[in-house]
């Protein structure tokens, strides 16, 4: 690994003690310690992920007696029953799936708030993984189920926001590689989620659920162990820089204005996940008894299907930085906002690839492997250019001492979107497959023409509040 002392450091990166300061291949160290980290964490998270609706569905909820059996399910199903009327298997174990990715996406914003006042962005991240581990492991009991998620929902909280602030801790609010480092980072998260359905997938559908889960738990324990070895190479927690004077100065109106422009775009991010996290519940039932699996004279595993998504994240996310500098040298790069519109757009074409699947396949009979393939390109590169920019938005934004707390707000619209792609996922089973996908195309289209319409005046406010942030950064003393 090719190492620069501090002397030969970028001057951006002088607010960071030395260790810190050493870079690889243009970046700060502590970057690809992240990524690692992350790669390991998102291993475990996406492998359950992979299995959880095939489990309920297929095993779990199946045999009334086994249900029963589970610790808070007769509680549950009777509250989901009471408000949205009977369930049946696959609507439940949507709701669940919507309950359970929801919550994870709404504890970061409390999980934030711990770190910036009490406990620091690398005690946070020490909880959240064993906590998240802890949960992996207690999976294995069918009894357990909803604990283990719980366990899963409040340790997600505390690592994920934190994980993601210390990436922009690195760079300075000027710093031009800021964007390329999220995408690195993002990558890092898609490594994790690409190998996680060959391993716990696997496990779980041809050996045994319970395999698939411990392995899960593995992977969160190799993530800490990565974390721990490479802390020295991270920037300092915000809670141990900066001066009172800074903390206590009340925001800038140019500030205010760029929360509130963050605000907007999070509302309509909600729709974006809504409709793009049906990956891991509808698309794949779809997957599961819809397509054909035999390749080269094997049945492969349906999970594998959580695999296309992160696979063509890191094969195409370098060419799409190079298309994006190659713009910026022309100075035709599009703005933020218009990237993220994009990525709505982009998303909603994903789905109309799939109306063409459930044209064109006839009904119980299997596909080819080559619908999925298409959809999941388009809905691709939507995501990339949505959320690797929208996490880099937030850090060049958000005042110093919000960061985490902005962080996790972020992520609480990923919290409604997930919860509402769990109560859109049980029109799956009652409404014709085109009819369904054209109402996912359509709700991420629009969601792109709004947040296009957005473009101008959100631009404006993020301009300022950036100048306003920028500026406070310069004039705080460091310690």
């Amino acid at each position: 690994m090719s190492q620069a002392t501090p002397s030969d450091a970028a001057p951006s990166l002088d607010h960071l003690p030395p260790d810190a300061r050493r870079t690889f291949l243009g970046h700060p160290v502590g970057l690809f310690i992240l990524f690692f980290t992350e790669m390991w964490e998102r291993m475990s998270y996406y492998g359950m992920r992979a299995l959880l609706v095939l489990y309920m569905t297929k095993y779990l909820f199946v045999d009334v007696q086994r249900s029963h059996a589970t610790l808070g399910y007769d509680a549950l199903h009777a509250a989901i029953e009471g408000v949205f009327g009977h369930q049946n298997v696959q609507q439940l174990a949507s709701q669940v799936y919507g309950i359970y990715t929801g919550l994870v996406y709404l504890t970061p914003f409390f999980g934030g708030m711990l770190a910036d006042r009490v406990l620091g962005q690398r005690k946070s991240v020490y909880v959240g993984g064993v906590l998240m581990m802890i949960g992996h492991f207690l999976m294995a009991a069918e009894s357990l189920f909803f604990l283990a998620l719980f366990f899963l929902i409040l340790g997600n909280g505390c690592f994920k926001p934190n994980i993601s602030t210390q990436v922009g801790r690195l760079y300075g609010a000027e710093d031009h590689r800021r964007d390329g480092a999220f995408t690195i980072f993002y990558m890092g998260i898609n490594l994790g989620a690409f190998f996680a359905p060959f391993v716990c997938g696997t496990l779980g559908q041809r050996v045994g659920w319970h395999y698939g889960f411990m392995a899960a738990g593995v992977g969160m324990a190799l993530g800490l162990v990565v974390y721990y070895f490479g802390q020295r190479y991270l920037a300092p927690d915000t809670l141990a820089v900066g001066s009172d004077a800074v903390a206590e100065r009340p925001l800038l109106r140019e500030e205010k204005f760029g929360i509130l422009a963050l605000v907007i775009l999070c509302a309509l991010n909600v729709v974006f996940w809504a409709v793009y996290e049906q990956q891991g519940n509808t698309m794949q039932l779809w997957a599961d008894s819809r397509t054909d699996w035999h390749l080269f004279g094997w049945n492969m595993p349906s999970t594998w299907y959580q695999s296309f998504n992160p696979f063509m994240i890191f094969a195409f996310a370098p060419l799409l930085n190079l298309f994006w500098s190659w713009q910026d040298k022309r100075g035709a790069e599009p703005t933020s906002v218009v990237k993220m519109a994009l990525g709505c757009l982009l998303l909603g074409g994903g789905y109309v690839v799939m109306i063409g699947a459930a044209l064109f396949v006839p009904a119980e009979t299997r596909g080819s492997l080559f619908w999925l393939v298409g959809a999941t390109f388009t809905f691709t590169i939507g995501e990339l250019y949505l959320s690797p920019i929208g996490l880099s938005l937030v850090t060049k934004v958000a005042p110093k001492r919000y960061v985490s707390r902005l962080m996790g707000m972020w992520f609480l619209s990923s919290f409604f979107g997930n919860y509402l792609s769990g109560f859109v996922g049980t029109y799956y089973s009652v409404l014709k497959g085109n009819v369904f996908f054209a109402m996912l195309a359509g709700l991420a289209a629009v969601t792109g023409v709004v947040m296009w319409l957005f473009n101008r005046p959100i631009q404006r406010w993020l301009h300022a509040s950036q100048a306003a942030v920028t500026s406070a950064a310069k004039s705080t003393p460091q310690s």
